[in-house]
């Protein structure tokens, strides 16, 4: 049997996007309007959107009937193929799609099938991917040219434009309009740096992640993992405390003035999910006294060099909401965190945030959000830093 694929994956402390593209096609009614209420629905409910093809109209294929709109679109999702099928033929149903038991095609206001799923093989009663017949539907094949990927068919070995040229439809298309993605860039992209900021497991670095992948910004993730000093910290704090922190500034202060200065000609902007300054926030907790006068005078030397966010993002999550998501996590060096370290840390960041410049900073409450499975929340966030954009930026 053919490998099947799973949920979405958690790797290196955040969970990871699939990239997925979509066939739609429409053969009623007001045809660039169904395809263009499908994509508004699909950005909000199953993933982002970040590329659309044309739309081309093609002869409808293997029935009479009349000519069809058709485009492709790569999304970024958070979710499995089988949640997408769910998800997608939900949308089909809210635009007025009433499925027939009788066997063939037939008319359609719109339909949205899964060609691709990363570079992935599924086969289940439900789904096949990659789609069987899409090598031999043009219709399905020059829209997929326009998103520019370098997605390789992972059967055929082949990509779109090999398969193009193999392909034994010879349909005789027109091009017929352009659509935008509905997601707002242009603001976020004229930022230089902006950096995500919150408590332990508030989910900072998949959100990150999901901004840079789907904005094409250079991340920047702290590589927190690698310190030695960190479980012996959890199991003997008044011991390890002090080379703890010092390793940490010292591995921040280095990755983001080596990664700053380093300008992507590829990228549109730089995004952390951490800053220099919690540094300082969690050294005050951990330290004694005469250890933290010591940590923060070296700290003032490196935080004067350190260029500062364009925007400094601070996730805020309650106390309750924090534990539960460090106990899903399952790293056991955290399983011993305790409520009142988590506030401590949370009060920390906002003495930090108040001697800040208040149209620098963006304080968005997540307690009641899941960025991670629910795209509006998602949206939601993006849309919290548009509108904090909107204030500061001429």
């Amino acid at each position: 049997m053919l490998p099947i694929t799973i949920s979405f994956t958690y790797f290196c402390g955040m969970y990871m996007q699939n990239i997925v593209i979509l066939s739609l096609g429409t053969n009623q009614g007001d045809k660039k309007n169904n395809i263009q209420n499908a994509i508004k629905l699909i950005n909000s409910e199953v993933g982002t959107v970040i590329r659309i093809s044309s739309i081309y109209e093609f002869p409808a294929w293997g029935f009479e009937s009349k000519s069809f709109f058709n485009c492709a679109i790569l999304i970024h999702s958070m979710l499995n193929e089988q949640t997408i099928i769910e998800k997608t033929l939900a949308i089909e149903k809210q635009l007025g799609r009433v499925r027939q038991e009788q066997k063939g095609y037939t008319a359609r206001i719109i339909d949205i099938d899964i060609i691709s799923f990363n570079e992935q093989i599924v086969q289940e009663d439900n789904l096949i991917v990659p789609h069987p017949l899409m090598q031999d539907r043009l219709f399905v094949l020059q829209p997929m040219l326009d998103l520019k990927t370098d997605w390789k068919h992972p059967i055929l070995k082949k990509t779109i434009a090999q398969l193009i040229e193999n392909c034994v439809d010879h349909s005789v298309f027109t091009k017929v309009g352009e659509l935008t993605p509905p997601l707002n860039t242009h603001t976020l992209r004229q930022l230089n740096f902006v950096a995500i900021e919150g408590n332990i497991g508030a989910g900072k670095t998949t959100l990150t992640n999901r901004i840079s992948e789907d904005f094409n910004a250079k991340a920047i993730f702290e590589g927190f993992a690698d310190n030695p000093f960190l479980p012996k910290f959890y199991q003997d704090a008044s011991r390890y405390a002090f080379p703890l922190e010092m390793s940490f500034l010292a591995d921040r202060y280095s990755q983001l003035s080596d990664d700053l200065a380093q300008f992507d000609l590829f990228k549109e902007f730089i995004i952390a999910d951490y800053y220099i300054f919690k540094s300082l926030i969690f050294a005050q907790i951990t330290l004694e006294e005469d250890e933290f006068r010591l940590y923060q005078q070296v700290f003032d030397i490196m935080y004067k060099e350190t260029p500062k966010p364009d925007l400094y993002v601070f996730l805020y999550q309650n106390t309750e909401r924090l534990l539960e998501n460090i106990h899903k996590r399952g790293r056991s060096y955290e399983s011993d965190i305790s409520e009142q370290y988590l506030d401590s840390v949370t009060q920390g960041y906002f003495n930090y945030i108040k001697t800040l410049p208040s149209e620098k900073v963006l304080i968005i409450d997540i307690s009641n959000l899941d960025f991670v499975t629910n795209q509006k929340d998602y949206l939601f966030i993006l849309d919290k830093i548009e509108e904090k954009l909107q204030k500061i930026t001429p």
